[in-house]
């Protein structure tokens, strides 16, 4: 049987579909009061079947903090895929991401040793991953990871997760983990990387020249079972469609739309005035930004993201990102 954790995540209702197509004993875990609306939702946009596919999920509730919870979680499993995370690039959420990604990782790695688990897929990112040396060069797998680097507290705390990881592999445990992109997925529109569509939707007039990579849900899902299902373990894996720029992704979104393209390039200090002016509506209205110093930052970078190691050790294709972005525009709330 199989363990699922964040399996009302993106990627996690993307993953326990996947699975249950092929017929696998499926249980998720998920807290009290989660509501699985979107696991449903994912389901329905992929299946005329979705009731009777959902039904197969044996859900229970747990907490990547309640050690307790996780040992009755894993009674019975054999392989475990870990996607539960807090993903916040707000400074007040740092400590909350300590406890949730890097606590509940290594609960849930102790875990998985204490019960002999037979192996774990863990979810990371490229936020885990070291900067380019130079403007330009591409990030691998192996490039090297640097606290001294502008590092948010998403960031530092997926690279601490991942050192639970690789801390249970010197334990014994059979691991692979996967780092993603931005991730483009239908659903779940108000919040993680599907907000670009509800953004763009709402309305954009500006774009910027930053470059970053973007990979598919279904192939982050695609690439997590073949994996598990292979003899390969104990290496990371970058999941990278291709690398775009955000003009490039803003555009395409609001075409795939049927929406007026935004048109007027923000320079970085119209972005950096942006920033600021959304800080002072959260001391004056109380209300969080959504546009924050790091944000304005990283839509100027330029990163190119490698994905050879895994296309040459699975062969795999990716979807395009030109289609992955009109696949989920189909399924937008008009």
């Amino acid at each position: 049987m199989i363990l699922v954790t964040g399996g009302t995540g993106l990627v996690g209702s993307h993953l326990l579909f996947d699975l249950v197509k092929k017929d696998e004993s499926i249980r998720a875990l998920k807290r009290e009061n989660s509501s699985l609306q979107d696991v449903r939702d994912c389901f329905a946009y992929y299946s005329d079947s979705a009731d009777e596919l959902f039904n197969k999920i044996e859900w229970v509730n747990g907490d990547m903090l309640d050690t307790d919870s996780l040992d009755e979680a894993l009674k019975g499993i054999t392989k475990v895929y870990h996607c539960a995370a807090l993903v916040s690039f707000k400074k007040a959420d740092k400590g909350l991401m300590k406890n949730i990604n890097v606590e509940g990782t290594r609960n849930i790695v102790d875990a998985c040793i204490e019960h002999k688990i037979q192996k774990m897929c863990y979810v990371s990112s490229v936020a885990a991953l070291g900067s380019p040396e130079e403007s330009g060069d591409t990030v691998t797998e192996k490039t090297t990871w640097s606290p001294e680097d502008k590092r948010s507290g998403y960031s530092i705390s997926k690279f601490n997760s991942e050192l639970e990881v690789w801390r249970g592999i010197e334990e014994g445990l059979d691991a692979i983990i996967v780092n993603p992109s931005i991730i483009l997925g239908p659903g779940q529109w108000h919040k993680g990387s599907s907000l670009l569509f509800t953004t763009v939707a709402k309305g954009m007039k500006y774009f910027t020249r930053g470059i970053t990579g973007y990979v598919d849900v279904r192939d982050v899902s695609k690439a997590m079972v073949q994996l598990m299902d292979s003899d390969i373990k104990n290496h990371r894996f970058l999941l990278n469609a291709d690398n775009c720029s955000y003009e490039f992704i803003f555009k395409s979104i609001a075409k795939a739309l049927n929406l007026p393209v935004p048109s007027k390039y923000a320079s970085p200090l119209l972005t950096g005035i942006g920033w600021r002016l959304a800080y002072l509506k959260k001391i004056f209205l109380f209300q969080e930004p959504s546009f924050t110093r790091a944000t304005a930052r990283s839509s100027h970078n330029r990163t190119y993201y490698s994905n050879q190691k895994i296309k040459d050790t699975l062969d795999f294709e990716f979807i395009s990102v030109g289609n992955s972005i009109k696949d989920v525009a189909r399924h937008y709330p008009h």
